[in-house]
């Protein structure tokens, strides 16, 4: 797959998602080359930001235990993998007219936050407005890939009730996740 064909995943249910489905690379396969190398970027470069930034992305930013706080964050993370593809399975195959297998609910759970992921490298801008405005919208992009996901994914093209309501709730839940990511981040 190209870098194009990936770029327009999140906002076409055709792109890409089929060649994925062909390859049906294995949840370990997901975790070990997607999902933990990814997963290590937010607290790389949150610890980046808090060692090398400091006080001038946000105040008291720099008194923080940033070893801890990011080897948390990067346990939480590879947790809430599992968790979002085993929310996915439920949520999809609780409906009456969708039906999802594990194997690609965790493909989308692997996906889902790449753009979240990829959005930390902001942190490199002690900027906290600019930091938050390309969090916002990463979780945007984070939502669509969902959506579209779903429709590839369940075999569902068109912009059924099924396929919204289940990416409502998935989305609640991811954004749920984040959420306490987030919180305990700050909280230490």
């Amino acid at each position: 797959m190209n870098l194009l064909t990936a770029a327009r995943m999140p906002f076409n249910h055709r792109a890409g998602w089929q060649e994925l489905r062909e390859h049906k690379p294995s949840i370990a396969m997901l975790a070990g080359w997607v999902v933990l190398p990814m997963s290590l970027l937010p607290p790389v470069m949150l610890y980046f930001a808090g060692t090398h930034h400091g006080d001038a992305l946000m105040p008291g930013f720099a008194e923080r235990e940033w070893r801890f706080i990011t080897t948390i964050l990067f346990l939480a993370e590879l947790l809430t993998f599992f968790m979002m593809g085993w929310v996915i399975h439920t949520v999809v195959n609780g409906t009456r007219t969708l039906a999802i297998d594990y194997q690609d609910a965790y493909l989308l759970a692997a996906l889902a936050p790449l753009p979240l992921w990829a959005s930390s490298i902001i942190l490199l801008v002690p900027s906290l407005p600019l930091n938050a405005l390309v969090v916002l919208a990463a979780l945007g992009v984070s939502c669509s890939l969902i959506y579209h996901g779903l429709q590839a994914l369940c075999g569902r093209e068109e912009h059924d009730m099924a396929t919204m309501s289940a990416t409502y709730i998935i989305m609640s839940a991811g954004v749920l996740a984040w959420g306490v990511l987030m919180a305990l981040t700050w909280a230490y």
